[in-house]
């Protein structure tokens, strides 16, 4: 069919975005062609699952795979001791690579994404371990009435820091202005920490912390699953 210019009626090539003759822009439509991914064994498929393989990764169902296993390891974490859900999320990590290279039957998935759905999960679990922390906090000590006990606990914690700080002034032989100026910042230190802000500021800049590292350890188990959880790819003929 031929093209014509909507204007001016003059015949236009396939390629023409303006008329040669008045000049106006064309709309053209053009159909867009499913991608094809040849896959392993020479396994073809096009778009669904695959969309987004142009990075490497097909993002669909490596956000599902992430989704699927972080929420068990977020929830079990939480109730874990911190070398514990480091090892535990580290493994979720591992085997969601496992099981997205599993799915999609691509072959072996490289260290570089591994290591980047790794850190999707740890991103999932993180969050969900810190909300699962956060309430855990309150019901303790609104819920349990146990905040009486925390607050002792935490009271106990900060005044140790401060009299191991002041031995150490004391073994460290400063001058009696400098003492006296370590102190005087120790003390206020001391006094904020001390503090119901203070108190709330500490607890969620160590459950930040916490994350953060969970975070380095999933990106670890992501790319340890991509080295050994997945197949290894075969040379081409």
């Amino acid at each position: 069919m031929e093209i014509t210019c909507q204007r001016c009626h003059e015949p236009l090539h396939d390629v023409d975005r303006y008329c040669s003759s008045c000049g106006l822009p064309q709309l053209i439509y053009v159909a867009a062609e499913t991608p094809v991914v040849p896959l392993e064994d020479g396994q073809i498929s096009a778009g669904g699952d695959l969309a987004g393989l142009g990075s490497g990764i097909a993002w669909r169902p490596a956000l599902q795979t992430a989704m699927l296993l972080a929420i068990p390891a977020g929830l079990l974490s939480s109730s874990l001791t911190p070398v514990l859900a480091l090892v535990w999320i580290m493994g979720a990590a591992a085997w969601a690579v496992g099981l997205y290279a599993k799915r999609l039957r691509t072959g072996g998935v490289s260290t570089g994404n591994g290591a980047r759905i790794g850190l999707v999960t740890g991103l999932f679990t993180a969050w969900l371990w810190f909300a699962a922390n956060g309430v855990a906090l309150w019901v303790t000590r609104f819920l349990r009435h146990q905040g009486g006990q925390i607050d002792s606990e935490w009271v106990g914690a900060v005044k140790d820091a401060f009299e191991r700080n002041q031995q150490m002034v004391a073994q460290a032989g400063m001058s009696g202005a400098q003492a006296t100026q370590f102190t005087q910042i120790a003390q206020w230190m001391q006094g904020l920490m001390l503090s119901p802000e203070g108190r709330a500021g500490c607890a969620l800049a160590g459950l930040l912390v916490l994350a953060a590292i969970l975070l380095v350890f999933a990106t670890i188990g992501g790319a340890v699953g991509a080295r050994f959880l997945t197949p290894t790819r075969r040379p081409s003929a």
